[in-house]
């Protein structure tokens, strides 16, 4: 049942996402996260496709705030975990353990809470709530995001060349993995009996830029900021072209368009097949 789905979700959201996050943060030097144009040429990159998704969803399509945030989050946010890095590894070897770290921190930091804080003003303005008082409320409540902390205290391990005791290091782990097996269980429960009728003037929308101005805007910024490895651009723009994150339904939830996010997921998901072919077929070329 849906209700079910939501538990489930809870899971992936508080335990096992963050584990992930964290694993995959500490267990890198920090010298694998200090490349600053690669930093920056992504994040311009996802913002101009973020931007561009939540402007056309906010004025375009006359959609709430909280829709609209959602938008650009799928539009600018990749499933970098489970689709990106074994695309990247495949491209660039072992560089694209690197171009994990550097992208989850672009995602992690800045998109997803950004994106999160619109939904939340948006919802605060749906029930006639104060928007500073919303903007407030957003602001602690990602200080207390499980998911933030995480990649803080991720970050401070790296940095810092700390490692967990052996124990607490497999508990971490177990959670971790059982992330993409339960987020792909929560977007498979949510597509079920979901109807798609008057979905479709979004969806292709939504799906075009994710897997082609994403990528094409990273591209651009990469021209303008060179990373200090050459290597890194082939699996920025890889990165960029794969589908939005795995959790994409799980976290619209709390805002009622999970339906709408987990259908935007599967199209964008066998879209992908063809676009992700035609890049891989060009960047051999």
């Amino acid at each position: 049942a849906r209700a079910d789905m939501r538990v489930f979700g809870k899971f992936v959201l508080q335990l096992a996402l963050p584990a992930l996050l964290f694993h995959t943060l500490a267990q890198r030097p920090a010298a694998e996260v200090l490349d600053a144009n690669y930093l920056l040429a992504y994040l311009a990159g996802s913002l101009i496709a973020g931007g561009a998704g939540f402007a056309w969803a906010r004025w375009g399509r006359r959609k709430g705030l909280a829709e609209a945030a959602l938008f650009g989050l799928g539009t600018s946010c990749s499933n970098s975990g489970f689709i990106g890095f074994p695309l990247m590894l495949q491209v660039v070897g072992a560089t694209a353990g690197v171009a994990l770290a550097l992208n989850m921190i672009v995602e992690n930091v800045v998109i997803l809470p950004l994106a999160l804080m619109l939904a939340e003003l948006g919802r605060a303005a749906a029930g006639g709530g104060d928007w500073r008082a919303a903007l407030r409320q957003s602001l602690l409540g990602l200080l207390r995001n499980p998911m933030i902390v995480a990649i803080v205290l991720g970050l401070l391990f790296a940095f810092t060349g700390w490692h967990l005791p052996a124990p607490a290091e497999r508990a971490m782990a177990l959670f971790a993995t059982s992330c993409g097996a339960l987020a792909l269980f929560v977007i498979g429960g949510s597509l079920g009996g979901q109807r798609v009728a008057g979905l479709w003037q979004d969806v292709p929308a939504i799906v075009a830029g994710k897997l082609i101005l994403h990528p094409l805007a990273v591209l651009a910024m990469l021209w303008l900021l060179p990373p200090a490895d050459p290597v890194l651009r082939t699996a920025a723009v890889v990165g960029a072209a794969v589908p939005m994150l795995g959790i994409y339904p799980v976290l619209a939830q709390k805002y009622g368009f999970e339906g709408l996010c987990a259908v935007v997921q599967l199209v964008a998901t066998l879209s992908s097949f063809v676009t992700l072919t035609a890049l891989l077929w060009w960047l051999q070329m």
